[in-house]
């Protein structure tokens, strides 16, 4: 039995939000968007304090430490989609809802729970009156990637995160999506590459430039119960929701309120067919095409492909890099859960996959 209903205008505003902020969201812009918010809450009657992170990962501390306060009403993550994830991994579990003011490049997470970009009104509005869903998760055990420039290989967060069951991975819970292939490696090249370029025109930049460079490569599958095969690995998304990489509607229909994830495939693509992809995937019409599939999944499995066509526990050389909530920490081999009801998330009074 769920333990946790949405607090009433007047309760919220006798508490306290609790906002962390990532500094570095968007060039620096999440800060400002705090500054400018600030007196905007307290004029809407909120209690505010401010956590400020310092490092990759320290959300998700900060977060930890909040849980069990029950004084706050609510804890907002100010930055992208990866702060988003390392709040909400300090929080899941708990019964406090996470908001999200809206401070980087994608924001998936908050489009998918009806927050606006750039009305800040209308987001506090959501803060007061909005409406909290408990919403499932996905358990991803995989290897970490290597450092790379000043972002740190992932370590293990057992407090929040779990233990892993095979040795050399690590755990982290997703909270948006996942994906891996063409998709990834898109991601990672932002790390190093095309750093003079901002907003999402920079991910169409690098789709094309990474699309280019791409070489075959093949790995073993398992999904769900159904028998294990070798494909040519070109992209899957193992998503909890609609959209990601900056608006891209990559599960049509997708609601993270359901009993399962949505896995969507595309294995052995051609170049030209991934250029032509970026098209119909940010609008949702990508489904069918070449043999992009898109289906209901609780279980994901990815291992290495030996020289004799056999899977087997080591790591795909080059690296095959899986994105966790955009984030590119991750590679394979890896393995994927779904969990439901593990997080609470304050949203939009109305969603379009709200079907309760």
């Amino acid at each position: 039995m769920e333990t946790h209903s949405p607090q009433s205008s007047a309760t919220n505003s006798s508490k306290i939000i609790a906002c962390i902020v990532n500094p570095a969201g968007r060039d620096g812009e999440s800060l400002k968007l705090w500054e400018s918010a600030k007196p905007k809450l307290e004029e809407a009657g909120f209690q505010t304090e401010v956590h400020l992170t310092e490092r990759v990962g320290h959300a998700s501390e900060i977060a930890f430490s909040l849980k069990h306060r029950e004084d706050i009403d609510l804890v907002v993550a100010n930055g992208g989609d990866g702060t988003v994830h390392e709040v909400a991994s300090g929080l899941r579990g708990s019964n406090l809802p996470i908001g999200i003011m809206p401070g980087g490049t994608g924001n998936d997470i908050a489009r998918n729970h009806g927050y606006p970009l750039e009305d800040l009104e209308a987001i506090i509005n959501i803060f007061k009156n909005g409406k909290d869903r408990h919403v499932g998760a996905l358990r991803l055990e995989a290897v970490p990637m290597p450092s790379e420039n000043n972002y740190p290989t992932p370590t293990v967060n057992p407090k929040w995160n779990g233990e892993a069951t095979k040795p050399g991975r690590i755990v982290r819970w997703i909270f948006l999506e996942s994906d891996g292939g063409i998709t990834s490696t898109i991601s990672r090249a932002k790390l190093s590459r095309a750093k003079w370029i901002r907003g999402n025109i920079k991910y169409t930049y690098l789709g094309v430039t990474e699309i280019l460079r791409w070489k075959q490569r093949y790995a073993w599958v398992k999904i769900d119960d159904k028998p294990g095969e070798v494909v040519d690995f070109t992209l899957f998304v193992f998503s909890m929701s609609e959209m990601f990489g900056g608006g891209y509607r990559v599960a049509p229909g997708a609601s993270p309120i359901n009993d399962h994830g949505y896995l969507c495939t595309g294995w052995g693509l051609g170049k030209l067919q991934m250029l032509l992809l970026m098209g119909p995937l940010r609008v949702g019409k990508h489904v069918g095409k070449w043999g992009i599939t898109l289906e209901p999944c609780k279980k994901f499995e990815i291992l290495t492909v030996d020289e004799k066509g056999e899977p087997c526990e080591l790591s795909h050389e080059p690296p095959v890099t899986i994105n966790v909530d955009g984030e590119p920490c991750l590679q394979t081999p890896a393995t994927f859960e779904f969990y439901p009801k593990q997080l609470w998330i304050r949203g939009a009074q109305e969603v379009s996959w709200d079907k309760v």
